[in-house]
C-alpha cells in the first residue's frame, strides 16, 4: 500500500437523508409484493465482492530485498532472488487464516514486475529467480487455483523506473501491462490500482520529480474499458467512478457508520471515505486495508499482529459492513513467516470457534410487521431469504427472537438485504429479563453485515431489535448470537517524552503482568501498578490476565531506544520549539524547509533516527494545509559547529497513508552529540510540514 493524495480518488462529501416515524400496527399480513428497491444496490460483481468479506493482500518485490517500503526505480533486477518461494505456502497461509482471495502485487512504484512482461526488461524475465524462467503472478494464479482461493492483482500506475513516466508513452506501456495481466491469468476478481501519483524517481536515469494529473493522466476511462471487457466480473480498486474506494486509513478501522453509498457532489475527505455518505446516489463500499506486520513489505525487526488484534481489526472491518484486506508479506525467502502463519491460523481458530453455533437458531421469531410468507419474521434466521417490514412499517419496526431456553452471548449479528438498498438508519437490541427489557447495543447503519461485540456476555431468553429511524421499510436477514471464547487482547505498552513507560489494561477488570529483563511475563512476573522511567532505552514484555480464570493474553513486545528526556533544541525554525521533544503537534513555517538542530545531551554511536507522523488532531483546515514531511537530510556533529557532509538523505516512504513511525536506519553507524535534520517539503506538495516527534537509533 502507498501514500497518496487520497483527493485524486473521490470528489464528493456527506448527505444525511432524515424522515418522520411512521407508526405501524402489528397485525398479520396477507401475501404482498416484494419489498422495491430503495436507493443505490450494488451491481452483481459488488454484491460478490461484499460476500468474500476478508481476503490477502501479497506484497513481494525487489523492496522485500532492499528493507524498503518504497524503491526508487533504480534498483537492479538481480537483487530479486528468493532462496525458496512457494506459491503454495503463501496462499495455504492465507487460507489458514480463513481469507477468501488473494491481491498480489504484480508491480509496485519501483516499476519492477513479477511476470515476464513483453514491454519490459525491468522484470522477473531478467532476474536471477529460475534464471529468467520464472513468473511470480502465474505461480501464484496456479496456486491459488490449486487450494479454491480467488485471485485478484495489484498494478501500481506510478512507476518510478520507466523512463517515459509523465509522458503519452507511458500511458500506452501501462495500459499494455494491464492487456496481458487480464488475458493471461485466468478470473480475476479484483484490480487494485493504487493512488500513490508522481514524485522523485529514477525515470530510465533523468533522477528527477514529475508531477502528473491524477486524474486525466491515465486514460481511466481506458483503464476501465480493459478491465470490464477482459474482466467483467472484477471489481476495481482506485479513482472515482471505480466499484471499491479506501476506507481513509492504513490502520484497518471502519468508521462507525460506515455506509456502502457515495456521492461525488462535494471535495474528497478522509472522514468522508471513512463514513461513506448516507444515501449517497452510487454503491461505493469501503475496502479496509491493513498489513499484518507494521510495514507493507517484509522486514527482520518487525512482528505481526496477535490473534486477538486481529480479530479486534475483523470487528471494526468486516463488523461494520466493510472488507478486510490484511496484507501478508513473504519474506526473502519467498514464504510467509512461520510467526506470521501461527497468528493466521489462532485468528481463524477463535473465530471457528466462535461462530459455529448460531444460539439463535430455535428460537421463535416474530415482528412488529411482514409481507407474507416469503418475507416472514423466521426468515431473519435465513441466509438466503429475510424479513421484511410492511411499506409503512420504519422507524418503531421491531423484530423480536424467544429461545426455548436461556441463552448467553457476547456477539450479535444483523444483516441486511442489501439488494434491496440500505434501508435502515439508527437501530438499538434489548434482551428482556425479570425487570423487563433493557437496552444492550445501539448503532447507526447496518448494511451487509453489522457484528456488534457486547463489553461483556450477556444471558436472556429473548432479544428484540428496534428500529430507531430508517428510511424504508426493513428487510433484514442472517440475524445470528454467538459466544466468543475468552480473548484478551494485548495490553497497550507507550513512553512519553521523559522516558515514563504506560501500561494500558486493555478491558476493566484485569491485571497486567511484565517483565523488563527479556524473559516471557507470566502469572508470576511483575504487577503494573504505576508508570515506571525508563529513559534510556530497554524491551517491556507485557500481558493481560483475567485472574478469576486464569486466562491470559499474547505477549506483547516493546523496544525502547534512548527517550528525549535530557535533550535540547538548540534551534529550529519551527513553531513552539518545546512541542519537537514533547511528542504534540509539531509545525514547521510555510512554504519553506524545516530545519531542527538538536543537543542529545551525550554521544552516542548512531545507527539512525526515527519520526513520527501526525495521524490525530488535525483541523480540516489543517489538513489542506499541513502533511508529513516527503524526505529528509541528516548531519551529526561532535561539538554542533563542524557538520561535514550529510550521513543520509533520502524519503519516508508511504508516509502519507500511514501514520507508523518511520525509522531510517543510516548505511554505518556515526557517532555524534549533536543531529541537525532538515526536512525540504511537505508530502503533495503542502506548504507547511507537520509531524509528531523524533527518536534516535542506538541499538
Amino acid at each position: 500500500m502507498t501514500a497518496i493524495d487520497r483527493r485524486q480518488l473521490f470528489i464528493g462529501s456527506g448527505a444525511t437523508l432524515a424522515f418522520s416515524p411512521v407508526a405501524f400496527s402489528p397485525v398479520a399480513a396477507h401475501a404482498m409484493p416484494g419489498p422495491a428497491p430503495y436507493g443505490a444496490t450494488p451491481a452483481p460483481r459488488q454484491l460478490a465482492w461484499h460476500r468474500r468479506q476478508s481476503y490477502a493482500f501479497v506484497h513481494f518485490t525487489i523492496n522485500t530485498f532492499t528493507d524498503r517500503e518504497w524503491g526508487y526505480g533504480d534498483e537492479s533486477v538481480s537483487l530479486f532472488n528468493p532462496t525458496d518461494f512457494s506459491a503454495d505456502q503463501i496462499v495455504e497461509s492465507a487460507r489458514a487464516g480463513g481469507l477468501k482471495a488473494i491481491i498480489l502485487t504484480a508491480k509496485h512504484h519501483d516499476g519492477f514486475c513479477l511476470w515476464p512482461s513483453r514491454y519490459t526488461e525491468h522484470s522477473v524475465k531478467y532476474s536471477p529467480y529460475k534464471d529468467g524462467h520464472g513468473d511470480i503472478v502465474g505461480e501464484m494464479a496456479a496456486a491459488g487455483r490449486r487450494h479454491g482461493l480467488e485471485f485478484g492483482l495489484y498494478l501500481s500506475p506510478w512507476d518510478r523506473n520507466h523512463a517515459e513516466y509523465g509522458r503519452p508513452a507511458y500511458v500506452e506501456y501501462y495500459h499494455n501491462q494491464l492487456e496481458e495481466l487480464t488475458t493471461q491469468y485466468g478470473p480475476l476478481v479484483e484490480v487494485w490500482f493504487d493512488g500513490a501519483n508522481g514524485g522523485d524517481g529514477y525515470y530510465g536515469g533523468a533522477r528527477e520529480r514529475r508531477k502528473i494529473d491524477g486524474h486525466t493522466y491515465y486514460q481511466w476511462d481506458k483503464v476501465r474499458e480493459i478491465v470490464r471487457k477482459n474482466q467483467p466480473n472484477a471489481v476495481m480498486f482506485a479513482d472515482s467512478d471505480m466499484d471499491v474506494r479506501w476506507v481513509g486509513n492504513e490502520e484497518g478501522i471502519a468508521g462507525d457508520p460506515c455506509w456502502p453509498t457515495w456521492d461525488y457532489t462535494t471535495p474528497y475527505s478522509l472522514a468522508k471515505a471513512n463514513a461513506g455518505v448516507r444515501g449517497g446516489p452510487i454503491w461505493n463500499p469501503a475496502e479496509v486495508d491493513v498489513s499484518i506486520r507494521p510495514g507493507w513489505f517484509w522486514h527482520a525487526d518487525e512482528a505481526p499482529r496477535t490473534p486477538a488484534n486481529l480479530l479486534n481489526l475483523w470487528f471494526m472491518s468486516v463488523g461494520r459492513g466493510a472488507n478486510l484486506l490484511l496484507n501478508l508479506a513473504p519474506d526473502r525467502r519467498g514464504r510467509i513467516p512461520d510467526e506470521d502463519v501461527a497468528s493466521l491460523k489462532a485468528w481463524k481458530a477463535i473465530r471457528d470457534r466462535g461462530f459455529a453455533t448460531n444460539l439463535a437458531h430455535g428460537a421463535t421469531v416474530t415482528a412488529s410487521s411482514d409481507r407474507g410468507r416469503a418475507y416472514a419474521p423466521k426468515n431473519a434466521l435465513s441466509q438466503t431469504a429475510a424479513w421484511a417490514a410492511r411499506s409503512g412499517d420504519r422507524a418503531g419496526a421491531w423484530l423480536q427472537l424467544d429461545m426455548p431456553e436461556a441463552t448467553t452471548f457476547d456477539v450479535i449479528r444483523l444483516a441486511e438485504d442489501i439488494t434491496k438498498g440500505v434501508r435502515v438508519d439508527d437501530f438499538a437490541v434489548d434482551i428482556r429479563n425479570a425487570d423487563g427489557w433493557t437496552e444492550v447495543a445501539r448503532h447507526t447503519a447496518i448494511g451487509f453485515e453489522r457484528l456488534i461485540r457486547l463489553d461483556q456476555p450477556v444471558t436472556t431468553k429473548s432479544v428484540r431489535l428496534r428500529i430507531l429511524s430508517a428510511t424504508a421499510a426493513p428487510v433484514i436477514r442472517n440475524v445470528g448470537l454467538f459466544r466468543l471464547p475468552d480473548i484478551l487482547e494485548e495490553p497497550g505498552i507507550r513512553r512519553d517524552e521523559k522516558g515514563m513507560v504506560t501500561l494500558r489494561s486493555p478491558a476493566e477488570g484485569l491485571e497486567v503482568r511484565y517483565t523488563l529483563d527479556g524473559s516471557e511475563p507470566s502469572a508470576a512476573s511483575a504487577l503494573y501498578t504505576a508508570p515506571f522511567t525508563l529513559s534510556d532505552g530497554g524491551t517491556v514484555k507485557a500481558l493481560a490476565r483475567r485472574a478469576t480464570t486464569g486466562v491470559v493474553s499474547a505477549v506483547v513486545t516493546q523496544a525502547f531506544d534512548v527517550s528525549p528526556a535530557r535533550w535540547t533544541v538548540v534551534s529550529t525554525n519551527g513553531e513552539k520549539a518545546a512541542d519537537l521533544l514533547a511528542g504534540g503537534k509539531f509545525i514547521g513555517p510555510s512554504n519553506q524547509p524545516l530545519e531542527i538542530v538538536l543537543d542529545l545531551a551525550q554521544s552516542y554511536n548512531l545507527n539512525g533516527f526515527t519520526l513520527k507522523p501526525i495521524g490525530q488532531n488535525l483541523s480540516v483546515d489543517e489538513i489542506t494545509r499541513m502533511g508529513p514531511p516527503a524526505g529528509y537530510e541528516v548531519w551529526l556533529s561532535a561539538d554542533g559547529q563542524d557538520w561535514g557532509e550529510p550521513v543520509a538523505s533520502g524519503e519516508f516512504s508511504n508516509i502519507a497513508a500511514s501514520r507508523c513511525e518511520q525509522k531510517i536506519r543510516f548505511d554505518t553507524p556515526h557517532a555524534g552529540r549533536f543531529l541537525r535534520l532538515r526536512l525540504p517539503r511537505a508530502v503533495q506538495d503542502k506548504p507547511v510540514i507537520v509531524f509528531a516527534g523524533l527518536g534516535i537509533i542506538t541499538r
